[in-house]
């Protein structure tokens, strides 16, 4: 059974992203791309996806928020990033930093680090990525997996659902990081935003896989219980998640 307060967050802020099409500037890896952009589609949101530097910045300044994912790190990524994020900054825009494999190569880490000192709003890993990295306790942290962790100094949630189905779709994690970025966009305070967001991404992947036979039948199924999830009550949200504060 969820948490009276998250549970009524989650489906208020579901409800006002198809009420405000909040966009979203997401300078995501290759094999993400298209996962991500549809997932906040399916919320409700408008997604941008341009890496080219003589643009990234005025697409994040147009945007309500920024998600970055350094899964793929060419030339043209390493030279956007940046111009993305100052603008983010100078803006006071929300951003979402996803560290993929940060401690695979040394410039990959070094970014991380650049990255960390800019003090992105919340940062989104697995449970390794986001151990290997020095992050201050005040920026929210989400460890994802097969049980979910946020936490932000002595706050933290617990959120148990979701399905090893997820696992097996590439790009579940960067699109997961998009959404944080969304729900970022209508609620104003980043521990409970992620939260809410982890809850719903992990609710959708339990109820897509319910009727799924394998990887192929999942991904659509998700996208659309992610779509239908504004439309639950807050008795049926509770009754579908598993949360615990810590």
């Amino acid at each position: 059974m969820g948490d009276k307060r998250l549970i009524e967050g989650c489906i208020a802020s579901l409800r006002a992203l198809k009420e405000r099409g909040a966009r979203v500037h997401c300078i995501t890896n290759l094999a993400a791309v298209t996962l991500s952009a549809n997932a906040l589609l399916a919320l409700g949101a408008t997604p941008s996806t341009t890496v080219d530097p003589e643009e990234v910045a005025d697409f994040t300044r147009s945007a309500d928020a920024l998600s970055v994912n350094i899964g793929t790190l060419d030339a043209e990524r390493r030279r956007a990033i940046p111009l993305a994020v100052e603008v983010a900054q100078e803006e006071g825009k929300p951003w979402v930093f996803d560290p993929v494999m940060a401690t695979r190569a040394q410039s990959r880490r070094a970014l991380a680090d650049a990255l960390l000192a800019k003090n992105p709003t919340v940062i989104r890993g697995n449970q390794a990525e986001i151990a290997a990295l020095d992050i201050p306790q005040e920026t929210v942290r989400a460890a994802t997996g097969a049980v979910d962790r946020i936490a932000q100094g002595a706050r933290a949630v617990q959120i148990e659902n979701g399905d090893p189905l997820m696992d097996r779709v590439t790009a579940m994690g960067c699109a997961e990081t998009a959404v944080i970025a969304a729900f970022l966009t209508v609620e104003h305070d980043p521990f409970l935003a992620t939260a809410q967001a982890v809850l719903a991404f992990a609710v959708a992947g339990e109820t897509a896989a319910e009727a799924a036979e394998g990887p192929g039948t999942f991904q659509p199924l998700f996208l659309d219980a992610l779509h239908n999830l504004s439309a639950l009550s807050r008795e049926s949200l509770s009754e579908k998640a598993r949360t615990a504060w810590l």
